[in-house]
């Protein structure tokens, strides 16, 4: 014991390190986990399925409708995003998530993805003192996902993090998912929660109390919260070339958002609509 180091108090109170903050020290954690991950992969007792030489690559449109939950003007927003699906067994692409499977087995699959993430607060649009309150803005999450198939469906779970450090939080999914297909249209239904912590919900719905004295209105400060959804897809083949998508989500907003003084509805939806082309 005589030969370890001894250190004063003064050591601990490294200006450098205290002004890492808990954010910067999980989005190093996750992409540490991520590079950790993929490495066992290569040596798990996975046999993975080879590259799909025939994946098919569809382009096309969405067209995004947004209830959202916010004490808006008007709460419903229409805006179009390009369409991007493709899947070769080694990397993917849904709509706005893109990724690469660390195993795929056809049974078990573990994937990093990042995708679009968070939400948006406009207070142009926003009703009475709302509108003295500052932006939220989208943002962008990565992370990683897996997803295990069953002969009653497939169950999910997904944890990633804010990279582009707008709210700095974390959040995390679980999730039913079945299949039902029918001549050339195929449904994907599924339910499940969403688990937010409090960095992102006090992001997406506190009230600062610089944002309290400017606007007289009462500041808020959110915890962790857990969100049931359901979510229900559809694609629909009208011929070789050219698809139909459709997709349908339903969040409820547990108290820890829905008492914001932003919101003034339990529930948000976001339809999708899309045409897509195959390559």
């Amino acid at each position: 014991m005589s030969n370890l180091p001894t250190f004063k108090k003064s050591t601990l109170k490294n200006p450098a390190i205290s002004i890492i903050s808990t954010r910067a020290l999980l989005g190093t954690l996750t992409a540490t986990m991520l590079m950790s991950v993929a490495s066992m992969a290569n040596a798990a007792p996975f046999k993975n399925l080879p590259a799909d030489q025939d994946a098919v690559l569809s382009l096309g449109l969405n067209v995004l409708i947004n209830n959202s939950a916010y004490d808006l003007d008007d709460g419903t927003k229409v805006r179009a995003l390009p369409g991007v699906f493709y899947d070769n067994n080694k990397f993917y692409a849904r709509g706005a998530q893109a990724g690469a499977y660390l195993i795929n087995d056809g049974t078990n699959q573990l994937s990093a993805y990042a995708q679009l993430a968070g939400n948006e607060f406009d207070p142009d649009d926003a009703n009475g003192a709302l509108a003295g309150l500052d932006k939220r803005k989208w943002s962008a999450a990565a992370g990683l996902s897996y997803l295990r198939r069953t002969p009653i469906g497939g169950f999910r779970a997904q944890i990633a993090t804010d990279i582009l450090d707008r709210s700095g939080g974390n959040t995390a999914r679980l999730t039913y998912l079945a299949k039902i297909s029918k001549d050339k249209l195929t449904v994907y239904p599924s339910i499940g929660f969403e688990f937010y912590d409090k960095d992102y919900n006090n992001y997406y719905y506190g009230v600062s109390d610089e944002e309290s004295v400017r606007t007289d209105i009462d500041a808020y400060e959110s915890r962790n919260s857990v969100n049931p959804y359901i979510n229900i897809s559809a694609n629909y083949d009208f011929n070789d070339k050219w698809a139909g998508f459709a997709n349908q989500n339903l969040s409820v907003l547990p108290n820890e958002q829905h008492d914001s003084p932003m919101v003034d509805s339990r529930t948000e939806s976001t339809t999708t609509l899309g045409l897509l082309y195959k390559f």
